[in-house]
């Protein structure tokens, strides 16, 4: 969320939603938006890719964003593959600690999302249709 949350210049005049983790943190940041909570924990969990399945089918059939953009967590992954089916635009930011390997979420979202953003010159080599942007930090 932390990336998301750099690119508030991009996004701050749209219309917009979020779909993150029931935490203390996420609710203070995002005091005043639009949020839904996903499956938390969620990282390599069957339950977790269930629930949070379930989760994406009615929040993106009841928003019906133009645009997803994920900053790397797990529930990327069913939101993209339902936004996929919707014919959505996906945009996947991989995470700034990866620099040498793709995150799992990474891996599974690399071939749906339209735009793969990496902050290292060197992820290039692993992803190479990723898009080098720098830091965002």
């Amino acid at each position: 969320m932390d990336h998301l949350y750099k690119l508030k210049p991009f996004w701050e005049d749209k219309d917009r939603f979020w779909a993150t983790f029931d935490k203390q943190d996420a609710r203070s940041q995002l005091q005043g938006e639009r949020i839904y909570p996903v499956y938390y924990p969620s990282n390599r969990s069957i339950k977790a890719l269930i629930i949070n399945t379930h989760r994406a089918i009615k929040i993106l059939r009841k928003e019906r964003p133009d645009l997803i953009i994920s900053a790397g967590a797990a529930p990327a992954v069913p939101f993209f593959f339902i936004g996929k089916l919707m014919r959505k635009k996906l945009i996947f930011i991989e995470t700034f600690d990866r620099f040498d390997k793709m995150s799992m979420s990474g891996k599974l979202c690399y071939k749906m999302a339209d735009v793969f953003i990496v902050q290292w010159e060197e992820m290039k080599k692993i992803c190479p249709k990723a898009i080098y942007i720098g830091s965002l930090f």
